[in-house]
């Protein structure tokens, strides 16, 4: 796991610079060694990054995770050293971590600028990525920039990877009308919020690509065999995909796929959600509706995190589980169902129901850490911590560094749980109107 430094306490590796010797002494000079000899006399990467799910973040169980760290933990591992992730807030933050050496190279989802950066050397380009006019399904729908009115259009100040993510949830929620974003942030946006949708394309394409300071021409060379070996064995495209290639596969008309999904796929394994949630003291429909919203009972489905299986179960909550083989879907139902329950009891018990399975169901998605601090900021603020209406308000904000830094468990992608919960209530409602209900919650 890798380490999160705060700037003021980053050491410095060793800068290349000009050796100075004696006089008469300038042939006895040494050479500095190379970015890579230090990274490995020090055993360590450093990686400077930003946190949030366009590079790096912790998921739900803690581990980290992100398209970003996956392919910085690669290059450390091909190195044999450890990787230290360092996380700032701004782009003029990264660039001037690595001018000033306190960081090997950059690693934040970065775009290789139309005009050169003093000091700053990009490696390859990793990925490519357009430019879409986005905007809300349902509202107007533009052929061009040009045809949008005045105060209509929101352009994120492009300081960091979130303010671009911030303005498509606007756009999600009819606040503003119109935004523009790459296809990388609207693949990410639009896995939270379908309802997002693509006006028209912006000509060309920009490339993605790592950072790090000129000084050292060689290790941007070594960057390059190391990117051009992940694509050659697959595992670029294979992490690529994993993160920004879920939006292709949304699927619209939900209700009319859910029902075909039921008389499909849910035959096969409803005897084990009734049986699992009789052992767990559960209404079967909720566990087969998180089933249904982690996976559309598909036990070959995962997921960026490693999260495997029909419940959707990480390596960590199988093994807490007595999970051996998480694609195996009646291990997965009754694990999941255990997991369910284990999250549910450390509800406080005085939080009155529905509420109390609400949260149970956003810790389930987002990790029981995540959402006591949202619980915690909600009290603060002078609202209900044992309200969902309250508390959901307080999850986004987990995204924000404003929010999230005042939390014992830091950034976290916080629409998501709201949205869980939302689908899960959801197709639970659906399975007992189809069933009956012999557990209300409501």
């Amino acid at each position: 796991m890798p380490d999160v430094n705060l700037p003021n306490k980053w050491p410095r590796f060793t800068k290349p610079a000009v050796a100075v010797c004696a006089a008469g002494l300038l042939t006895t000079c040494a050479p500095l060694p190379s970015t890579i000899d230090q990274i490995k006399a020090l055993g360590e990467l450093r990686v400077v990054t930003q946190t949030g799910p366009l590079a790096f973040y912790r998921g739900a169980d803690g581990m980290p995770e992100g398209p970003e760290y996956e392919l910085a933990r690669r290059f450390a591992d091909e190195l044999g050293v450890r990787l230290k992730m360092i996380t700032v807030g701004t782009y003029t933050q990264i660039y001037s971590a690595l001018r000033s050496g306190q960081a090997h190279l950059a690693a934040a989802g970065l775009k290789i600028p139309a005009q050169p950066i003093t000091g700053i050397e990009f490696g390859p380009a990793y990925q490519f990525v357009s430019e879409h006019l986005v905007y809300r399904h349902g509202s107007k729908r533009p052929e061009l920039a040009a045809d949008i009115g005045a105060g209509e259009l929101a352009v994120a100040r492009q300081e960091s990877g979130m303010d671009i993510l911030r303005q498509l949830d606007a756009v999600a929620q009819g606040r503003i009308g119109y935004t523009v974003a790459d296809s990388t942030e609207f693949a990410l946006a639009h896995d939270v919020n379908p309802q997002l949708r693509i006006a028209s394309d912006f000509g060309g394409r920009e490339s993605l690509a790592w950072a790090a300071s000129e000084r050292d021409p060689g290790f941007v060379r070594a960057m390059n065999g190391y990117f051009g070996r992940i694509n050659l064995d697959g595992e670029l495209t294979a992490i690529v995909h994993r993160y920004y290639g879920r939006a292709e596969r949304v699927e619209f008309g939900e209700s009319e796929v859910f029902l075909h999904h039921l008389q499909s796929r849910l035959p096969l394994y409803r005897q084990w959600f009734e049986e699992a949630a009789e052992q767990s003291r559960e209404d079967w429909r909720l566990l087969a509706a998180i089933g249904y919203q982690e996976s559309k009972w598909d036990p070959r489905a995962a997921n960026p995190s490693g999260a495997r299986g029909l419940m959707q179960l990480t390596h960590q909550t199988a093994g807490e589980t007595n999970v051996s083989n998480p694609i195996d879907a009646r291990q997965s139902i009754f694990g999941g169902a255990r997991y369910f329950r284990q999250v549910y009891e450390k509800i406080p018990a005085h939080v009155p129901e529905p509420d109390r399975t609400w949260f149970a169901l956003a810790a389930y998605n987002i990790g029981y850490g995540h959402l006591e601090d949202a619980r915690v900021l909600a009290q603060k603020a002078g609202r209900d911590p044992d309200s969902w209406q309250d508390v959901r308000e307080f999850l986004p904000l987990l995204a924000e560094e404003h929010w999230y830094s005042q939390t014992e468990n830091g950034y976290a992608r916080g629409w998501e749980p709201v949205r869980y919960v939302d689908n899960v209530r959801g197709y639970r409602d659906l399975l007992e109107w189809v069933w009956g209900s012999t557990a209300s919650l409501n």
